[in-house]
């Protein structure tokens, strides 16, 4: 007779948000102060948590920025173990002989404004000691990137080399190159777009509905619940509905087709292969993070939009100075070709869109190291710098 099944999961924590206390790991931390934000609140004592990896040069001139996106942290390159639950998220694209070089290139990531792995957000301590919780107020893409502009400052750096993200990571290295089009001298954007759409809102209205719909979530307030009494039905509900907007119909049918999970019959209650695809990973992000950041940090996504106060898009994207690069993936279906097309055509010098040709969905970002890296070598390679726009 075989072994029986394994001991049940221990049920997910309240937040899988990083708190003080818990394992460092390779996080660096810098407190940028009050922040003014775009609503004209001030929100007190920022912190920001960084990774780094290489060294700058004399002037800081070689230092680059890596924007992760929505459920991503700063944990770019590293083995998952203390401190880190994950392994690195970009390990095929930065590291040394990487298209990022980290013999050559300092490579600095920050974990964004509003998210849960060690810079400010809803699992923080406010001023009175609490968690902010319900309290935490909205921030913008331009909060978060005005955050950043005190970091590097913090940091010495006066100029990036280049500043690059896919997805929410492409909005703020987008956001980047427009507030401070000096301090950008290459641009990548990948998988991203110059304002949500309401086909993305739409996305995420239905995944804030399930978070902010669990009883365990409190409205906002239930950072010191039990293991098994926070949100964490609803963020798994909310990262279901995610996760398959990430990956591509073709994929999905190709991988899983119609097949059961094993062991399991879908005529008498159980499972098809892909419900338990999505399963592991709502389970696995429940235990790493935060559904108030979740929440924080998908209204900011929905929020995105370059032209806002600044006379309209095409205005906006004329600020840009730096050599940019937009590319998109073939079969994205959250951020389609048709986005990176609109992005690009409004950039000076109108550069050319670059598709990359790939069956995984949006997450072809992360995917494709190969066909990014390219782009990164490439981008790397040009003169760079304010005026250079287009011109490669």
């Amino acid at each position: 007779m075989g072994p029986g099944p394994g001991p049940a999961p221990a049920p997910p924590p309240a937040t899988g948000a990083w708190r003080p206390g818990d394992a460092v790991g390779d996080r660096r931390f810098c407190e940028v102060g009050d922040l003014l934000l775009e609503s004209g609140q001030v929100l007190p004592g920022v912190v920001l948590a960084y990774e780094s990896w290489g060294e700058p040069d004399a002037t800081a001139s070689n230092v680059v920025l890596v924007c992760h996106a929505l459920t991503g942290d700063s944990h770019v390159v590293g083995p998952a173990g203390e401190g880190h639950p994950t392994a690195g998220w970009w390990e095929g694209v930065v590291g040394p002989g990487r298209a990022l070089d980290t013999d050559r290139w300092c490579v600095v990531a920050v974990n964004v404004l509003g998210g849960c792995q060690g810079s400010t957000g809803p699992s923080s301590a406010a001023p009175d000691g609490r968690p902010w919780g319900s309290r935490f107020p909205a921030v913008t893409v331009r909060d978060q990137v005005a955050a950043e502009a005190a970091l590097a400052d913090a940091l010495g750096v006066d100029d990036w080399a280049l500043v690059v993200g896919g997805s929410m990571g492409g909005m703020r290295a987008l956001e980047w190159a427009v507030s401070h089009p000096s301090r950008v001298r290459r641009l990548l954007v990948l998988a991203s777009c110059a304002a949500a759409s309401a086909d993305q809102i739409a996305w995420s209205a239905a995944q804030l509905a399930a978070v902010e719909g669990d009883a365990g979530y409190a409205g906002g307030d239930y950072h010191d619940a039990a293991d098994g009494e926070g949100p964490h039905r609803g963020l798994g509900v909310a990262r279901r509905i995610a996760h398959t907007t990430y990956r591509s119909a073709e994929e999905l049918d190709a991988r899983f087709g119609r097949t059961a999970q094993a062991g399991e019959d879908p005529a008498r209650g159980g499972r098809y292969a892909v419900e338990s695809y999505l399963d592991h990973h709502a389970d696995k992000l429940v235990r790493r993070f935060d559904a108030g950041s979740y929440v924080v940090l998908t209204r900011a996504m929905n929020g995105h939009d370059v032209g806002r106060g600044r006379g309209g898009r095409d205005a906006a994207l004329q600020r840009v100075t730096a050599t940019t690069t937009v590319a998109a993936v073939s079969s994205d279906r959250l951020y389609p070709v048709a986005a990176g097309e609109e992005l690009a055509a409004g950039l000076p010098g109108r550069p050319p869109l670059r598709v990359l040709e790939s069956s995984a969905g949006h997450d072809g970002f992360l995917v494709e190291c190969d066909a990014v890296g390219a782009l990164v070598r490439e981008l790397l390679a040009s003169p760079g710098g304010p005026g250079a726009a287009g011109g490669r």
